[in-house]
């Protein structure tokens, strides 16, 4: 097993695409700036040792032993003991609504962000608990099986986002069912968090809840949004925020919270149901109830030693490092000889 010991320095990572978006737009000026002071094809004869090509292979080499010291400062680890542990608590399914009404922005900074921070504070409040995470929207997806891996479920959920399920959709039912399906037999405590605004809704969550309480899981809903709703924004590639969606005569469609669904799933599947706004998600009153649940002892294999892995991504990054200082920009003379694209004059 491989973990990270301090994960969230990967978010370092997000620089690769910065650094090449600038590194390109350096590339650019380069080219308007010697446009000014002549013709390319002349400055290229007075300067023809000068090479694009390593100018590029080596920002390619820095950009890798960058990913390498990064990796080595999360610190990578190897399990090298593995134990048989009990541990006392429940099994815990949370079903995150990820459809793109949960970009809707009347619980700020949104829905999806707000669900995805009480999450965060959920896992680390569990203690010997078992937790997997299910993910819907016109469809439903196990996104991690049950686990006691805490760092892992912050992992996951941390990477959560709308395109991870492009067909839209608020299939609840079909997201209860699978949580269900994800427990085992055993006689632990069993309980299924839904997270979501309800919009949309599609089919049989009130069965499935009912289905769910018959087999000793409790179901607990809480509602992301606000009764007056908001629009929908439109997010583009880069992030930005493009506008809002409109429905087929132009208008902006507004998303609202449907709390009598979700009073009504909960209701089904004797749990109880919380209404999240701008100052709290209502985690604390799930997780009081959720907690006062049976605990049962829990037996799980778990690593109660790691090795450390980071010497050796941070050794290549240096390495790297080390051989780009020998890379020189200017073109080598066997590079000098070679003219594949050049026309030889026959007399």
């Amino acid at each position: 097993m491989i973990r990270f010991e301090h994960i969230e320095y990967l978010y370092l990572l997000l620089g690769i695409p910065v650094f090449t978006i600038l590194f390109t737009f350096g590339l650019y000026m380069r080219n308007v700036l010697l446009k000014r002071l002549g013709d390319l094809s002349i400055l290229n004869r007075l300067i023809p040792d000068a090479s694009k090509e390593k100018v590029i292979l080596k920002f390619i080499i820095l950009n890798i032993a960058y990913i390498f010291l990064v990796i080595g400062i999360a610190n990578p680890q190897t399990g090298s003991k593995l134990e048989k542990i009990q541990r006392k608590g429940i099994d815990l399914v949370v079903a995150l609504d990820i459809s793109n009404s949960m970009l809707a922005q009347d619980i700020k900074p949104d829905r999806l962000t707000r669900a995805k921070q009480a999450l965060f504070k959920l896992i680390d409040r569990l203690q010997g608990d078992r937790v997997g995470i299910v993910i819907f929207a016109g469809k439903a997806y196990t996104q991690l099986p049950i686990t006691t891996d805490y760092a892992a479920a912050k992992m996951f959920v941390s990477t959560i986002s709308p395109k991870d399920i492009p067909s839209q959709g608020t299939a609840i039912g079909e997201a209860i069912i699978l949580s269900t399906s994800s427990f085992d037999e055993s006689n632990h405590s069993k309980a299924i968090i839904i997270i979501t605004d309800g919009e949309n809704h599609e089919g049989n969550a009130i069965e499935a809840a009912t289905a769910a309480s018959e087999l000793g899981i409790r179901v607990y809903t809480i509602g992301m949004g606000l009764p007056d709703g908001n629009p929908i924004p439109i997010i583009n590639s880069y992030g930005q925020q493009i506008g809002f969606k409109k429905d087929r005569e132009g208008n902006i469609i507004i998303t609202k919270l449907n709390e009598v669904m979700l009073q009504q799933i909960a209701a089904a599947g004797n749990g109880d149901y919380v209404r999240a706004n701008n100052t709290q998600a209502g985690l604390n009153k799930i997780f009081k109830k959720i907690n006062a649940l049976e605990k049962s002892e829990i037996e799980t294999r778990m690593f109660t030693d790691y090795n450390d892995q980071f010497q050796y991504f941070i050794g290549f990054g240096l390495l790297l490092i080390f051989l780009e200082f020998f890379i020189f920009d200017r073109k080598t003379k066997w590079a000098t000889r070679i003219r594949l694209f050049e026309k030889t004059n026959k007399a």
